[in-house]
């Protein structure tokens, strides 16, 4: 692969990623303070901030300090819209994807729909899908597994947690990867997994 080029996540807690490739930060969907139950305050600096869509627990790009003079980024991003309520519930929820040239993840946001035929093949071959699995505002344990099914990333990584669904989850899955840590690196060769991260912000 690219001249030994990681792309490094770290789970920061409920949907809340830092996601960086050569030197560049991204954070998904900071929450404010106070916005999740059990989780601490987010302090993070990075050179950019996405987020989903506009409720506290997603929107919190106060918490993010952004970084001056910054690397050139090294990802392409692409959107989709993905809402069945036509943003009644959480809002218009974007999926982004990125691609640093090496890997390609995709944040999932509070998805809570079925996704169209076209979304779902732009989101094949991923290296790795930050998928929501609660079931509260989004699809459930249940619903996430069957779209990895169909999906088939490399490495999925469940997120927007609660209550027992995580066991739900993983009791659906094989090669389950429980890490002690809240980071994972990736890379094309990353081993087809579950990774379980532990949220930095608990």
């Amino acid at each position: 692969f690219l001249g030994g080029i990681v792309m490094k996540l770290t789970w920061l807690g409920h949907s809340c990623f830092l996601v960086e490739s050569q030197g560049y930060r991204i954070v998904f969907d900071p929450y404010e303070p106070d916005s999740v139950p059990g989780y601490l305050p987010i302090s993070v600096e990075a050179d950019q901030v996405l987020c989903s869509h506009e409720h506290r627990d997603h929107h919190g790009v106060n918490q993010v300090t952004l970084r001056q003079g910054a690397a050139a980024s090294p990802f392409t991003i692409r959107l989709h819209l993905a809402d069945d309520q036509q943003g009644a519930l959480r809002g218009p929820n974007t999926i982004h994807i990125l691609d640093d040239g090496n890997c390609r993840i995709a944040h999932l946001g509070d998805l809570g729909c079925e996704l169209t035929p076209q979304q779902k093949e732009e989101l094949k071959g991923l290296t790795a899908v930050l998928i929501p699995v609660g079931g509260y505002y989004t699809i459930d344990a249940a619903q996430a597994k069957a779209l990895v099914d169909e999906l088939k990333p490399r490495v999925v990584i469940p997120m927007h947690i609660a209550g027992k669904a995580l066991d739900q989850f993983t009791n659906l899955c094989s090669n389950v990867v429980t890490y002690p840590s809240s980071q994972l690196e990736l890379t094309p060769q990353t081993p087809a997994q579950v990774a379980v991260l532990k949220p930095l912000n608990k």
